[in-house]
């Protein structure tokens, strides 16, 4: 009866151990994913890495914005614009006085005759055997540089006056009548406006700038055409930042219908959608972060990768260059859908991770 009464209770405490120790399915799944581990990817071979939209805002502006300035220097006579005039292609918009610019001809002019005199009497004493070849020659040579200054001279009066380039409007008035100017000395700055090839210029962050392709879609909208949207799209991105403003500048072209009220300087606003981009060739190379290599070693490291999002696996890959601030990988990479580039110094081959 005793041993009955023992082999009972170590029974009922043997359940009680296995019911309290042995967790349930539920909990199972809870431990699992608790157990993830927070990682973030690189997009490769094909995976689709969508930017959300950008909101912008800039002014109107063309692409054809020229200064204009005098060949040579002297005193404006006369300047037949004013600020916002429409002007046309070879229009005269300013003058010097001629003056000192005619007298340059006329002095060129009449040293180039003397030349014409003093070759034709050495040919002539030449001929008679009393001037020697030299001295033919160096009259030849004195007469073609004088009409060498002919030549320049005229084409200094005919650049003495401003002309248009192009069709278009007066932006700025950079100098008055009857002040000297230098040669080059801007004068008037001028666009083609006429021709309607409008751009919003917009300031971008780098991050935005990054995000920015060629081509990629905007909208725009216009203060002095309220409720209504223009179509554009990305046509230009700076290479450098600005010095005044420490931003990037995108230039968005009106590539729709345009705006009849527009003018130059004018604000505008645009939402800009970056296009869905490939991350990378599938053939390679690829341009990593530091932070993804591990244990590199020559041309030769490991990197972990994921293709489900959910697990991972460690790989071995080629180093074949280094940048700034990437890591180029020549092979390895070409059945990889993602790389992984945080976390993975707590990741080990089959973990189980959380895509932040």
């Amino acid at each position: 009866m005793k041993n009955m009464l023992t082999f009972s209770l170590l029974a009922s405490f043997s359940c009680l151990v296995i019911s309290c120790g042995a967790p349930s399915a539920a909990e199972n799944k809870n431990d699992n994913k608790s157990a993830d581990i927070p990682v973030k990817l690189l997009p490769l071979n094909g995976q689709l890495n969508a930017h959300p939209a950008i909101s912008v805002s800039g002014q109107f502006t063309t692409d054809d914005e020229v200064l204009l300035s005098f060949k040579t220097g002297g005193i404006i006579q006369r300047i037949l614009v004013k600020e916002g005039d429409a002007v046309k292609q070879g229009q005269v918009l300013a003058v010097l006085n001629p003056v000192e610019i005619n007298a340059q001809v006329q002095q060129a002019q009449l040293g180039f005759e003397k030349a014409q005199r003093d070759y034709k009497r050495v040919d002539n004493l030449y001929k008679d055997s009393v001037a020697t070849l030299e001295q033919l020659q160096n009259a030849k040579t004195a007469l073609d540089i004088a009409g060498e200054q002919v030549k320049t001279a005229q084409f200094n009066r005919t650049h003495s006056q401003i002309t248009a380039t192009a069709s278009g409007y007066v932006l700025r008035k950079l100098a008055s009548e009857g002040q000297l100017v230098q040669p080059g000395t801007p004068v008037l700055e001028t666009n083609g406006a006429q021709s309607g090839n409008w751009l919003l210029r917009v300031n971008v962050s780098n991050k935005e700038w990054a995000a920015i392709s060629m081509q990629d879609r905007a909208n725009v909208e216009v203060e002095a055409v309220p409720g209504k949207t223009f179509q554009g799209s990305v046509s230009r991105k700076s290479e450098g930042i600005q010095p005044q403003s420490g931003s990037f500048t995108a230039d968005i072209k009106l590539t729709g219908e345009k705006p009849s009220a527009i003018a130059f300087g004018m604000f505008g606003k645009a939402v800009i959608t970056p296009v869905t981009v490939t991350a990378t060739s599938a053939n390679g190379p690829w341009a990593i972060p530091y932070d993804a290599l591990l244990e590199g070693d020559g041309n030769k490291g490991f990197v972990f990768i994921t293709n489900d999002n959910k697990t991972v696996h460690r790989v071995p890959v080629t180093i074949s260059g280094m940048e700034a601030d990437k890591v180029i990988i020549s092979d390895g990479l070409q059945q990889a859908a993602a790389l992984i580039i945080s976390g993975s110094a707590y990741l080990t081959e089959g973990s189980s991770i959380n895509v932040k």
